[in-house]
């Protein structure tokens, strides 16, 4: 049997069974990625992040193909720059996005008129407090253990989520750290209504990205990222590989130069081609599961973390 549904503001907000948000990751949140996550109950999320506007048109209209759940978006604001993604996404009676990478005052406001909910993606208090002012519906707040573009100065899960929620009353989206149902139930009691699940869905069988990474995540330690760029922007987390342990030497550099060939490590198994964006929950992920038993040992962890604290503290 399934998990039960869980009914809190985020469910009811985006309409699915179960408030686990794929992350946007970079040409890897697309059709494939995205359906298995929406079908299983959960929230599949079509990424913006690789720039490539027209092939994400493409993806969205898979997506109306391989699934009849809700799904929604990330619109990346400094990557889509000169595109009509706003009215594109409201074309497409999506009712769910994600902004991120730029001010949210820039699409909110034409987003909630259209009827989508907006969640903010911020990795500070300071930041989350701008996006409340812009209006939008709730936060993704992101730990600077998980992988992608962070801020310079990260804050781990476990610090940010409680400092955020005790300043805010919208519902939040924990990110960063997070893979199963002890890491939801944590979220939750530091006042989350949801997670969203990075590298856990990187490495998943749905995942298109090569074997190469995957397998390198399951044999991966905890201590096997590396914070990139610190002294720039964006800062980076990811695996450590020859290249990327060369470039945490280096306090600034250029990350989209060592981007260029990403494609080739994304798809092609070539893991020093560019720089593999990792969390370092990689230390917790050991095999390929689908994006469908991710989510549902994941409600099952939840629910029966839950259920233990309950008896063992009541």
């Amino acid at each position: 049997m399934k998990p039960a549904p869980i009914k809190n503001r985020v469910t009811e907000m985006t309409g699915v069974d179960y408030p686990i948000l794929q992350a946007p990751m970079g040409w890897i949140a697309r059709a494939q990625l995205a359906s298995a996550v929406s079908n299983a109950g959960a929230m599949g999320i079509i990424e913006t992040s690789s720039g490539d506007f027209e092939a994400i048109k493409g993806e969205v209209a898979k997506m109306h193909e391989m699934t009849d759940k809700p799904f929604g978006m990330n619109v990346a604001l400094a990557f889509v720059k000169g595109t009509n993604v706003i009215d594109f996404v409201i074309e497409q009676d999506i009712k769910f996005v994600t902004t991120s990478s730029g001010s949210p005052d820039l699409c909110t406001r034409v987003f909630q008129e259209a009827g989508i909910k907006v969640f903010h993606v911020v990795p500070t208090l300071d930041m989350a407090l701008k996006a409340l002012d812009a209006g939008v519906d709730g936060l993704v707040v992101e730990g600077g253990e998980g992988g992608g573009f962070k801020n310079p100065r990260p804050v781990s899960t476990m610090v940010l989520l409680p400092l955020i929620r005790e300043r805010t009353e919208v519902p939040i989206i924990a990110a960063g750290g997070i893979c199963d149902g002890p890491t939801m139930a944590a979220a939750f009691a530091m006042g989350a209504e949801g997670v969203q699940l990075g590298t856990a869905m990187l490495s998943c069988a749905d995942s298109p990205v090569h074997p190469n990474w995957k397998n390198a995540i399951y044999e991966g330690k905890e201590t096997d990222t590396v914070f990139l760029n610190q002294q720039g922007r964006p800062a980076l987390r990811a695996m450590r590989t020859e290249r990327t342990g060369e470039l945490e030497l280096m306090g600034q550099f250029q990350p989209f130069e060592h981007m260029a060939n990403i494609l080739d490590l994304y798809f092609g198994g070539d893991l020093e081609a560019a720089i593999p964006l990792t969390g370092q929950v990689m230390g917790r992920i050991n095999e390929a599961r689908s994006a469908e038993e991710i989510v549902e040992t994941t409600m099952e962890g939840f629910h029966s973390c839950l259920a233990s604290l309950q008896v063992q503290y009541a």
